[in-house]
């Protein structure tokens, strides 16, 4: 008889777990964000604010948001991804909990700028868990599931805000994500471990996690930087696309009250009416974040090149946004959520990719003050769109320009990316004498 082959031994699972944990935080930090867009009709209403009142508020969660990314990533990669995250979570709740205690629209900044510095550590923190606990070919999917966790948390928002507001008043609902991220923080604390400490990680699973080969770690200063191209192919990039997402995730609730709301209804009823057609873009957004993710690891695992993967599946996914121009256009409510949610399941995809492509080619030491320099691009371009729409539609009650302009960001940003490289090459780090 001839010799049995025997069967290739798992590397472990382990690295899935973790990955359960970035998922949580993930889904946790959207929830924090998106309960203000969820209740924006009630609020608007008891506190009698403009849509420029509102974009005052979205304008200093994103202002914080910047400023905090200008350090944060920094800060991780100094500390380790364990202790940084936790801090974060453990302000997040914090600043969650503050705006239960906001009044008017000041009390509302305010917690909204706590709530920006706090959160400015979740995505970079992220970025390098998964460059630390996934080799290269996995990492598309593993920031995939992440990103995924953003969409499941905007899902679930607006499924739980009228059973909240049922029973209790607004206010109480910032305590319900609080509580959260402090469940939240014990099971970080208990369960995450870098791949080298985790006392469940089996050899083989080590070893397959490092299979890549690295660039020798080299200190470095956070200017450095800014001198090589592959930061400003995720910074650009990210800065044109993000803002879009923060349209989505700040007025589309708004938008379908505006559009399709029915006249006469309470802004609690306006709430739980729009609760299922929410649900559905996110639903699609998460489909869209996890197969990204997955439609790229495929296509490397088929022989083709890293570069020609990533790219090619976020050129299909800037293709899947420009329908969405149509939806300002009175085309019904589900034409419109289904194109809506095409569009935040391709933007997520998108993310998932470009996420990875900084893991791709920045080094492990370098990855969260990158993710970092380039959500605050994404933030800044954030701020300047808040207050954008927000005067456009005092101004024109209509939200015709803003779905005109979002398609064309992510070819450009896939232009941008292609520019500066080509060939998706790695970072080569100097080191700081």
């Amino acid at each position: 008889m001839p010799p049995t082959t025997p069967k290739p031994t798992s590397p472990g699972r382990l690295r899935w777990l973790i990955l359960g944990l970035l998922f949580g935080a993930a889904t946790i930090n959207y929830m924090d964000r998106f309960i203000l867009s969820v209740l924006k009709p009630v609020i608007m209403q008891d506190l009698h604010w403009t849509e420029s009142n509102y974009a005052s508020v979205v304008f200093c969660f994103q202002l914080a948001y910047a400023v905090g990314l200008l350090g944060v990533g920094r800060f991780i990669d100094r500390l380790g991804v364990r202790t940084g995250l936790a801090i974060a979570i453990g302000l997040c709740a914090f600043a969650s909990a503050s705006h239960s205690l906001a009044t008017g629209l000041f009390g509302f900044c305010a917690a909204r700028l706590a709530l920006g510095l706090a959160e400015s550590g979740t995505w970079p923190g992220c970025a390098k868990a998964v460059s630390e606990w996934f080799p290269r070919k996995e990492r598309a999917i593993g920031m995939g599931c992440v990103n995924a966790g953003s969409a499941v948390g905007a899902t679930i928002t607006p499924l739980i805000v009228p059973v909240i507001l049922k029973f209790i008043a607004w206010p109480f609902a910032f305590l319900v994500t609080a509580s959260l991220q402090l469940l939240l923080l014990v099971a970080w604390l208990v369960g995450y471990r870098s791949p080298d400490q985790h006392p469940r990680v089996k050899k083989t699973e080590l070893a397959y996690i490092r299979s890549d080969p690295e660039p020798p770690a080299v200190k470095i200063a956070w200017v450095q930087l800014f001198r090589h191209r592959q930061t400003w192919a995720f910074l650009i990039p990210k800065g044109l696309s993000d803002p879009v997402w923060w349209f989505y995730l700040f007025w589309v609730p708004g938008f379908l009250a505006q559009q399709y709301g029915i006249p006469g209804r309470s802004a609690a009823e306006t709430t739980a009416f729009l609760a299922t057609p929410v649900m559905v873009v996110y639903i699609m957004a998460d489909i869209g974040s996890v197969t990204g993710g997955w439609l790229s690891m495929k296509l490397i695992n088929r022989g083709w090149s890293i570069n020609a993967a990533r790219k090619s599946v976020m050129l299909g996914c800037a293709l899947c946004v420009l329908p969405v121009a149509l939806v300002s256009q009175h085309i019904g409510l589900w034409p419109s959520v289904l194109l809506i949610g095409l569009a935040a399941g391709a933007h997520q995809a998108f993310s998932a990719n470009l996420f990875t492509v900084a893991t791709d080619t920045v080094p492990k030491n370098a990855v969260s003050s990158v993710a970092g320099i380039g959500g605050m691009a994404a933030a800044v371009g954030g701020m300047f769109v808040a207050k954008a729409v927000g005067f456009i539609l005092d101004a024109t009650h209509s939200y015709a320009i803003p779905f005109l302009l979002a398609p064309v960001a992510y070819l450009i940003a896939l232009a941008v990316l292609h520019t500066l490289l080509p060939k998706m090459e790695v970072m080569r780090l100097e080191a700081k004498f």
